[in-house]
């Protein structure tokens, strides 16, 4: 019999099921995501990698109300949270569920910490309004996360401007920030990307023990496979506003079952690549997410496509001699697993 403790970890902590998301311009309408559902529990790592433009930052940050404005945001689909249905409350009350369940660190701090306010009243004012913390609680509260994440002399840091701080002590600030609201969930939008290897590593190893010291589960968005072999349990891999493949890491890394994502990893550089070799590259473009056609939308840059596969949409199925957690969308490789190939 599962104990209590063991059905909790079990059940989701965030879901979402059938996303579909349109944006709209005022000269087109883009279909950013269409049909998406994905899961993550307590102390889980999923990543999601792809292409840009291929609806990965759109799927994470939409139910969340964080897309940029000037675009006008329809969805449909499910979306729950361990606080209830993101899609179906307003904005106001989607940005409380947000504040309480996820903790968000973006891509580039400098833009996402607000400039003209000190590093420590913004952790501050965080605590404040999703944890209740007092005042005096808060400040506190604001300089033991700033000292976790590893900023040294965090009472000094406590008033320092954003632009006061280097690069990696930045994003060290964002996830202090994000962590202030004690989320049980932390989102990661290509956390190291403007970093060098050395301040990068730091990151990852920074996120790895906090998720461990508070069972967090991360999602984490990258276009870095070393990061995904090194961070994540599980991957999924989106193309084109679609899931074509997911599964645990050592399954989809290993053997990359879907065309895309064999070419994905294909074209990373290892230790053996000789210098100069020119790297593996996959022929054409993303397809225009505004004028889409019926069938697979990586058939035309697909080197196993088949006539058939631009007349129906593949759905996700297990690979058949894989664990059926490994899915795939693909009518010619379901069944079939294959060694990437370089």
């Amino acid at each position: 019999m599962m104990s209590i403790a063991s059905e909790q970890r079990e059940t989701p902590l965030y879901e979402i099921e059938g996303l579909v998301i349109d944006l709209y311009t005022e000269q087109k309408t883009i279909r950013a995501v269409d049909g998406c559902s994905l899961a993550i529990r307590a102390g889980e790592t999923l990543a999601i990698v792809g292409e840009s433009g291929s609806g990965k930052t759109v799927m994470t940050l939409g139910p969340l109300g964080l897309l940029p404005e000037g675009i006008t945001v329809r969805m449909r689909g499910k979306a729950n949270t361990v606080s209830g249905d993101m899609l179906a409350v307003n904005l106001r009350r989607r940005a409380s569920v947000r504040g309480n369940d996820f903790g968000v660190v973006f891509q580039d701090p400098l833009s996402a910490l607000n400039p003209m306010r000190r590093i420590g009243p913004q952790l501050a004012e965080q605590a404040r309004r999703f944890a209740g913390l007092s005042a005096d609680e808060a400040r506190a509260d604001a300089i033991a996360n700033l000292r976790r994440v590893g900023i040294a002399d965090p009472e000094d840091r406590y008033w320092r401007y954003p632009n006061e701080f280097s690069g990696g002590m930045r994003q060290r600030a964002m996830i202090a920030l994000a962590l202030a609201s004690r989320p049980k969930i932390l989102l990661a939008d290509e956390p190291t990307t403007a970093l060098d290897a050395t301040v990068q590593a730091q990151i990852l190893s920074l996120l790895k023990r906090i998720q461990a010291e508070d069972d967090l589960a991360i999602i984490l968005i990258t276009h870095d496979i070393g990061v995904v072999a090194g961070m994540a349990d599980r991957v999924v891999v989106m193309y084109a506003g679609r899931i074509v493949e997911q599964g645990a890491v050592a399954d989809v890394l290993k053997e990359p079952v879907h065309p895309y994502t064999q070419g994905l990893l294909s074209s990373v550089p290892d230790l053996e690549t000789p210098i100069g070799e020119r790297l593996a590259e996959i022929p054409g473009v993303p397809p225009d997410l505004s004028r889409l056609e019926a069938g697979c939308r990586f058939a035309p840059r697909c080197f196993a496509a088949k006539p058939s596969c631009n007349l129906t949409r593949p759905v996700l199925a297990p690979v058949s001699s894989g664990p059926a957690t490994h899915t795939v969308a693909c009518f010619v490789m379901q069944g079939k697993r294959q060694e990437v190939t370089r």
